[in-house]
């Protein structure tokens, strides 16, 4: 899209939608919704599908045995993938076929969690203090849970959709790699989850000290390099220590990476995330994200410093994630290696990173070499449907907070359905803190009232956006 088209489209999706679904205050779900979205998310989250020990064919198997029992054909409901543990499910809820399917996305992986790590058993759904917490609650196992339960409600009130609704609850988005059940079905099922357009996670309500503050759509993401960092020599005997030690070398490396920041900027997605922000966030921060929307270096400066969040939108990430070394207490080590995890803004090269890494570390000994398939993806434009839809029911269930455009700072398996040709867009209407987002960390967690009203901000999106009127 042209930068003045993009201007325009993202200037319209800002403006606060002023058709309500309903007169009144915003309603929860039904009772029996609420219940049995509650009763799916607690059997996914207490499925053990970690990315490297957990399964989650035993999460595509429940979710189809729902779908049967609310009257899905069999032929409507596809469990399969790559390997019998990473099975992915995709359901198709039929329309009348005027327009394209609509494909509703969610991944059934999550991030290994272990108990003495938390402060309960993170594969149990806990109610506590307000919050949902266990492994997935929020990334991604409440989008995964909501779809489905949403598509029995479609089924159970008789809902005909202008277009065909398909979920796919898909293996291991977490680690990507041989398994990666959207890359699996782009391969060799794209024909059930072909669409114009796609729902998925990545963009999330922001909240800060309880106030809602924007509910984001994400239309791109930074891609994922994994590097190993690795020193190799003869090592020996301890007791006759050297300078060339392996372990220094890396450690070294890794001292220098820390001390490291890339250079800032912005694209045309963030550009438009920090001035719609700067209408709306602390008058005190305001202008410096208006100017470090047009590139004022010194505003983006200060800007990155305020929320590691915001570093992260403004320039490219390394961090070191994982270590291993030695072979025994009292020899030199003959090996010492580290992951390091980059997240890169989808206009930076592969090979522009590498090449400062090698330039950071400034040690020969120290290998660089990448691990894994890279995959990169355009962003998604801006689809004017979607974003009036998702603006008037943001107004309609919190009145004044505004729609944003973003980038995420991490990556989804958007990335594949960009590349292929499906544009995607991050949405949820799960509201989260700011400042304590625990994706992948101890105690992940989620509120009630924001899992509900989720459920009900995901139904009627859906809903505008197969019935011929989500303008």
């Amino acid at each position: 899209m042209p930068r003045s088209g993009f201007c325009v489209a993202v200037g319209r999706l800002l403006l606060f939608g002023t058709v309500l679904v309903g007169q009144g205050d915003p309603a929860m779900p039904p009772e029996a919704e609420r219940q049995l979205a509650r009763e799916i998310y607690k059997e996914m989250v207490e499925i053990k599908s970690g990315y490297t020990t957990g399964a989650t064919t035993p999460v595509a198997e429940a979710a189809a045995r729902r779908l049967k029992a609310a009257g899905f054909p069999d032929t409507d409901v596809f469990v399969g993938g790559a390997i019998p543990t990473k099975g992915n499910l995709v359901a198709r809820y039929r329309g009348t076929g005027q327009r394209r399917p609509l494909l509703l996305l969610a991944h059934s992986d999550v991030v290994e969690a272990r108990r003495e790590d938390w402060s309960m058993d993170p594969f149990t759904l806990t109610e506590r203090d307000g919050y949902f917490y266990g492994r997935g609650t929020g990334d991604d196992k409440a989008q995964a849970a909501v779809w489905i339960a949403n598509l029995i409600r479609y089924k159970r009130e008789g809902f005909k959709p202008d277009r065909d609704i398909i979920v796919a609850l898909t293996a291991d988005e977490e680690g990507g790699g041989p398994y990666n059940g959207v890359a699996w079905l782009l391969k060799n099922k794209r024909d059930l989850i072909d669409a114009e357009f796609c729902l998925n996670e990545g963009g999330w309500g922001e909240s800060v000290a309880g106030r809602r503050i924007s509910n984001d759509v994400q239309l791109s993401e930074k891609y994922v390099i994994n590097y190993r960092l690795e020193v190799t020599n003869k090592g020996g005997h301890s007791s006759l220590p050297v300078p060339d030690n392996a372990i220094y070398h890396l450690a070294g490396a890794l001292d220098r990476l820390s001390k490291f920041a890339f250079p800032l900027r912005t694209n045309e997605v963030t550009q438009a995330y920090f001035r719609a922000l700067a209408k709306i966030e602390d008058p005190s921060i305001r202008q410096d994200m208006a100017r470090a929307a047009d590139g004022a270096r010194d505003a983006m400066e200060r800007v990155a410093r305020v929320t590691p969040a915001w570093n992260a939108t403004l320039r490219t990430t390394c961090v070191a994630t994982q270590l291993e070394g030695g072979h025994a207490k009292n020899a030199l080590p003959q090996l010492a290696a580290a992951n390091v995890n980059c997240r890169v803004l989808p206009e930076e090269k592969p090979e522009y990173v590498t090449a400062t890494l090698k330039q950071v570390i400034a040690d020969e000994q120290v290998s660089v070499t990448i691990t894994g398939d890279v995959s990169t993806g355009p962003p998604s434009p801006v689809r004017q449907d979607l974003m009036s839809a998702v603006s008037t029911l943001t107004n309609t269930l919190w009145p004044g907070v505004p729609t944003v455009p973003m980038m995420v700072m991490g990556a989804t398996d958007g990335l594949y359905l960009r590349a292929a040709g499906i544009p995607t867009y991050g949405v949820q209407g799960f509201f989260y803190d700011r400042d304590d987002i625990r994706f992948h960390g101890r105690d992940e967690r989620l509120k009630v009232q924001s899992f509900y009203e989720g459920q009900t901000f995901l139904y009627e999106l859906v809903k505008r956006l197969t019935s011929g009127h989500s303008g």
